[in-house]
């Protein structure tokens, strides 16, 4: 369990490195449209912080971690940031090269949908995990 605080504790620290870069780079680029960068901020609270506390809550209540939990939890870390690393260099691409060729534009779409998918891979099994966990407690 002490594992899960830490994870939620390290992601809200991210969190609130996202957000106050993405309000200082912008401002000091005097960028005002929409970028990227401003879901940093959200991704990692809310991908982050609060699904590790509620995985916290889970494992207290129906101990469902072993070594697959491990392998997807470790899957679910490298897409969370691979995600957000890709959010990152799209919303400065957005600051600093408007006009990005599309080539480099579908590369950074590209990863970021690895990532996304890894995450869902990975959502997937723990869910599948905390399923057969329950239920093996309700007999």
């Amino acid at each position: 369990m002490k594992h899960y605080i830490n994870m939620a504790l390290l992601y809200a620290i991210l969190a609130m490195i996202g957000g106050v870069f993405y309000r200082e780079f912008t401002k000091f680029n005097g960028f005002t449209a929409k970028t990227a960068l401003s879901v940093i901020h959200t991704h990692y609270f809310l991908l982050g912080m609060v699904f590790f506390l509620l995985l916290l809550l889970l494992e207290k209540n129906f101990s469902f971690t072993s070594t697959k939990t491990a392998r997807a939890l470790t899957t679910y870390h490298i897409g969370l940031n691979l995600t957000a690393v890709m959010l990152v260099v799209r919303g400065i691409t957005q600051v600093l090269i408007p006009a990005l060729p599309s080539g480099i534009s579908a590369a950074i779409a590209g990863v970021a949908g690895i990532g996304h998918i890894l995450l869902g891979i990975s959502l997937i099994f723990l869910l599948l995990q905390i399923k057969r966990s329950v239920l093996t407690a309700q007999i």
